[in-house]
């Protein structure tokens, strides 16, 4: 157990976890822009570290490492939505991905192919996947979710306290459920993708080289992949 009231305890946690911070921060480069650095992301995830040690107790429930990367991941992830690096232009673009995503399916009654997507926006296949590559690191649930607009967003349905936590959102029973069917619905090869990420926790090199193409298609695919999610569960919402 490691005693909030004894900061030497609480500077030993950090010392001897800061590998994992930067373990977990490297795993999530790999689906973040070039643009984001990686000091940056390790900074927000000792400061993750540094809540951890300070506020765990056994009676928590969970060992410390299952309890501290919680809150790391928690931090790395408050810290790029502060930051907003994805461009407005962008994120509009990949929103109407979203809404042709719930056309075609509600149309014809399953998930639309890529070429089907790109022709349906009036867009080349190269230059789609283009868009898809460019929006590397594009969240499930992002900071744009939470911003005040004419329109309630979904996230709002979730969120009534006034203080939106994607975690808690996603804790809730009925969109942990819709994100179980989400993701089984994804098409073979993105659902792979998702799983040697997110359970695995291989980077998109290593899955690359799993499925036999390049990092730069399986950042395309990942993508891909949630951009479908966050239409099924706008649908749901």
């Amino acid at each position: 157990m490691y005693d909030s009231s004894n900061e030497n305890e609480v500077e030993s946690c950090v010392h001897k976890f800061a590998p994992l911070v930067k373990r977990i921060a490297h795993h999530m480069m790999a689906s973040l822009p070039p643009s984001v650095e990686v000091d940056d992301v390790i900074q927000s995830g000792m400061m993750g570290l540094l809540d951890a040690a300070r506020r765990y107790t056994e009676s928590e429930g969970a060992q410390f490492e299952t309890y501290a990367v919680q809150r790391i991941r928690g931090a790395m992830l408050d810290g790029l939505r502060q930051a907003d690096w994805l461009p407005r232009t962008l994120r509009r673009s990949l929103r109407a991905i979203e809404a042709m995503v719930c056309k075609l399916e509600q149309r014809n009654g399953r998930q639309p192919s890529e070429k089907e997507l790109a022709a349906a926006l009036d867009m080349t296949l190269e230059d789609y996947q283009q868009l898809l590559q460019d929006a590397r690191g594009y969240q499930l649930v992002s900071y744009e979710d939470f911003k005040g607009s004419d329109e309630e967003s979904f996230v709002d349905r979730y969120c009534t306290d006034g203080r939106p936590d994607p975690l808690s959102f996603l804790m809730e029973r009925a969109v942990r459920e819709d994100l179980v069917a989400a993701i089984d619905a994804l098409p073979e090869r993105e659902k792979k993708v998702m799983g040697l990420y997110y359970e695995q926790e291989l980077n998109l090199r290593e899955i690359g080289e799993v499925l036999g193409v390049s990092e730069s298609r399986i950042c395309q695919l990942h993508t891909q992949a949630i951009t479908r999610l966050r239409a099924r569960l706008r649908q749901a919402a």
